[in-house]
């Protein structure tokens, strides 16, 4: 995995980032999920209910999908030198665009979009994020996904 200092973060405008290793969409992830969201709707949590609905089982919520950018950024970012912290600030625009069925395997794919200096070592990053089903042509989300990288003094 490369690692960027915050001089070639800043000049990696438009670049791929990287891709994170697919991670399984199984039951015990969905209903561990809607427990946690208080989301049991049963297209997430009753397969058989599901098996008779147009998606023929259950699927994965679109927000189960969201909250796993954080570990697929991990895996799919380069490291960076000198970074002292990293926070997620937020969306500019997200769309579930397929559904995630169980047993489907997904991966988080980025790219830099935009990136500024918005003071002294604290750098905002636009990445699209496109997070792929395994086998499928339509992804289960895109996003446009902000985040504030701090950096120390030497950086």
């Amino acid at each position: 995995m490369t690692t960027l200092t915050k001089a070639a973060l800043l000049a990696s405008k438009g670049q791929d980032m990287g891709t994170s290793d697919w991670f399984e969409i199984d039951q015990s992830r969905i209903d561990t999920f809607a427990e946690v969201t208080e989301d049991r709707q049963f297209i997430h949590v009753d397969p058989a209910r599901a098996a008779e609905t147009p998606f023929g089982g259950t699927i994965a919520h679109g927000f189960l999908s969201l909250s796993l950018l954080s570990a697929m950024m991990l895996q799919g970012y380069p490291k960076m030198s000198g970074l002292q912290m990293g926070v997620n600030y937020g969306f500019d625009r997200v769309r579930f665009t397929a559904p995630v069925p169980v047993g489907a395997r997904v991966r988080g794919h980025f790219k830099l979009a935009d990136v500024a200096e918005m003071r002294p070592g604290e750098v905002q990053t636009t990445s699209e994020v496109t997070v792929e089903i395994e086998g499928q042509d339509r992804p289960a989300l895109v996003a446009l996904w902000l985040g504030r990288f701090y950096f120390g003094e030497d950086e």
